[in-house]
């Protein structure tokens, strides 16, 4: 699931960002409401995060103007706790409201009922899936199985698998899965990537027939289905 955070507090855009990344989904931030609603109308998202009070233009125009031709989720958050910019927010399009401070918790569990209720209240959908030969990851429920089984997961195994399947068939560099997943530029002298993906084999591919993690000499890693 792809987000948009449209928050000019860097502070508060990068710990929305990251913390959201380490849940499995792929985040890109704006810092002003111009930038944000251009990325919003060249870019399609699953959801969008918006704050209220954005310089360049504001919260609500932003609102206003992408509710014009999309439909796409909003989840407002803004430190505005009165009730009449709380309904003003709504009437203009936002489809939840959250008020600033707020528990990271909270967030999570509002973006989860908003996406829920994007696919109209059905079961999970082949879209909202990732699939690849018998593995199968929600990123909605954060649920692994494959073969029938489930697996668990840490969050950062979980991440990195989120990142593979959403990017499935095509190979991502050491330096790419250490920025999405980790949040850190890449240092030749650190190991995390590989000792992930090998912990991720463990459970992913060990106890099956075939693997489906493959490592590209001198490019990266890749998940796909390779004939035995």
């Amino acid at each position: 699931m792809k987000l948009l955070i449209v928050e000019d507090e860097e502070k508060a855009a990068e710990y929305l960002r990251k913390g959201l990344t380490e849940e499995g989904y792929s985040v890109e931030v704006a810092h002003d409401g111009v930038d944000g609603l251009h990325m919003a109308s060249v870019n399609s998202y699953d959801l969008l995060i918006l704050d209220g009070q954005l310089p360049g233009i504001d919260g609500l125009a932003m609102l206003s103007a992408i509710r014009q031709s999309s439909d796409v989720p909003i989840l407002m958050v803004t430190a505005r706790s009165r009730v009449e910019d709380r309904v003003k927010g709504l009437q203009s399009g936002a489809d939840d409201y959250l008020t600033k401070p707020y528990a990271f918790s909270e967030l999570v569990a509002r973006v989860q009922v908003l996406l829920r209720r994007r696919t109209g209240g059905r079961q999970v959908t082949e879209e909202s899936v990732y699939r690849v030969a018998d593995l199968e990851v929600d990123p909605i429920r954060r649920k692994v199985s494959r073969a029938g089984q489930r697996i668990d997961l840490t969050t950062k195994e979980f991440g990195l698998l989120a990142l593979l399947m959403r990017r499935k068939g095509e190979v991502l560099s050491r330096t790419e899965i250490a920025e999405q997943v980790w949040d850190m530029n890449f240092d030749s002298d650190t190991n995390v990537v590989e000792v992930a993906i090998r912990r991720l084999r463990v459970k992913i591919d060990q106890p099956f027939d075939r693997a489906l993690i493959h490592t590209v000499r001198g490019m990266g890693y890749v998940i796909e289905d390779r004939p035995a």
